[in-house]
């Protein structure tokens, strides 16, 4: 396992030394001015020379590969640089907002991992059933509805039409701070949107996991033995069938941020959505850099974590062989 660590570890450092030059190199080549951007109203007043002086103090008017370099090294000791447009250090930017990031992103998988296995253990119990007929075509319908669609119809459905929850925010917009209760009661709606983007995949690979399990010569055995259907479905089917959810899961780590990213926009929660907004539009070379880092390094943690447990749980794997 500490082979595997150390080999995947080394491996993402070029992933992401490229990854963070070809973010700076398409932000020189996008047709947005990082000056202007900066400047706001002020520039369409302001003469050439003042935006030329201002190019030169904020560093644009360097070639995009130095000022990677100069970003690359200074992140190396800790510094990721100043947010140009929310005049802030891209530290303090990420951190304010990761923690709101995580708790919907952290909440929304567990909440379509649970489901998503209820549903497609229920739907593999009887195959060609009214409840597997369901299951399946609700999952595919939900598989091809664009997550922000489904936001949007969630918004008119529970906080305009029957007003039974938030429709957007972190808090009360009476409220002067942050409860619990209340971050709980507006995390609902986009969390559970947010879920429902990602249900659609646990539901169809439990339920086609579980259903090969099921005619599996181990789990026959175990019903001729006179097992109970509901330990031979939970203690033999259900284990055989979840080892390919356990590489899923590292697969939709990255649709599930692109996902957050949408959500977070509707339901204006407070996460790294708005700053990755602001940063694409305004050319911020050190906060588009530093998010986008921080976005790869999410999948590629991901994509271990996804390994080790199907390691740690399937004995024909071993992790020399990965």
């Amino acid at each position: 396992m500490a082979r595997l660590v150390g080999r995947r570890l080394l491996f993402a450092v070029p992933v992401l030394l490229v990854v963070t030059f070809g973010v700076f190199a398409i932000a020189a080549a996008s047709p947005f001015d990082p000056v202007k951007a900066y400047a706001g109203t002020a520039a369409l007043g302001a003469d050439e020379r003042t935006l030329e002086r201002l190019r030169a103090n904020l560093g644009a008017d360097q070639p995009f590969a130095a000022r990677w370099w100069d970003w690359l090294t200074s992140a190396l000791g800790g510094d990721f640089g100043h947010s140009g447009v929310l005049r802030q250090p891209v530290g303090q930017v990420i951190a304010e907002r990761l923690v709101w990031s995580a708790l919907l992103c952290a909440a929304a998988f567990a909440a379509a991992v649970l489901v998503g296995t209820a549903l497609g253990v229920l739907a593999a119990r009887r195959p060609g059933s009214v409840l597997d007929r369901i299951v399946t075509s609700l999952s595919y319908t939900l598989e091809a509805a664009p997550v922000f669609w489904i936001a949007l119809l969630a918004v008119w459905l529970f906080a305009l039409r029957l007003g039974v929850l938030p429709a957007g925010g972190l808090t009360d917009t009476a409220s002067e701070q942050v409860t619990f209760g209340q971050v709980a009661r507006h995390l609902v709606l986009p969390a559970g949107v947010l879920a429902v983007s990602q249900l659609p995949w646990f539901a169809l690979y439990v339920r086609q996991g579980v259903g090969d399990a099921l005619a599996e010569d181990p789990v026959r055995g175990a019903r001729a033995r006179g097992l109970s259907e509901r330990t031979v479905l939970l203690g033999h089917a259900l284990r055989s069938g979840l080892l390919p959810v356990l590489t899923l899961i590292g697969s939709r780590v990255p649709e599930l941020i692109t996902g957050a990213l949408l959500v977070e926009s509707v339901f204006s929660w407070p996460g790294i959505a708005a700053a990755t907004v602001q940063a694409a539009t305004a050319v911020d070379f050190p906060l588009l850099a530093a998010l986008t880092t921080l976005a790869t390094a999410a999948v590629l943690l991901g994509n271990l974590l996804a390994d080790l447990l199907y390691g740690l749980f399937d004995p024909r794997v071993r992790f020399s062989d990965m």
